[in-house]
């Protein structure tokens, strides 16, 4: 009698370009650009207020705080910049050409005698509009 063991895997969605998905994407990346600006506008008024107190009680704890919330704005400021790169990406997607989306977890069975890399790695779900078109095994 063969053992098998089920185990989980990584599967890769690929989403076939259509125009409803790509203002779905434009979309999703639009909101976290402004939601990304927002954090940035929040971050600046509230760093503000919070070095001017400080400068009145500890100038070098002022000094440093200003320079982790600057290094703190310079991260979200490069967020920012690479959700506007995926924005231009996203408007010169080729119609009917793939895109990945992203992956999810699934689970398989292995026996003896499987090519255990070949059972964990290559497989996808082609997605159009949100229908499941193909299953991909490699």
């Amino acid at each position: 009698m063969m053992s098998s063991i089920t185990v989980k895997r990584s599967i890769g969605i690929q989403v076939i370009v259509t125009e409803q998905f790509k203002e779905e994407l434009k979309q999703e990346l639009q909101e976290a650009v402004d939601e990304t600006q927002r954090r940035i506008d929040r971050m600046e008024f509230q760093s503000r207020r919070f070095i001017a107190d400080l400068q009145g009680a500890d100038l070098t704890q002022a000094m440093n705080a200003r320079r982790q919330i600057e290094a703190e704005k310079r991260r979200h400021e490069a967020l920012k910049q690479d959700i506007l790169r995926q924005l231009a990406d996203a408007e010169k997607l080729d119609l009917d050409s793939e895109y990945a989306r992203g992956t999810i977890e699934g689970f398989v069975e292995v026996t003896e005698g499987d090519d255990l890399f070949k059972k964990l790695t290559g497989s996808q779900i082609v997605v159009k509009d949100g229908v499941i078109q193909e299953v991909r095994e490699s």
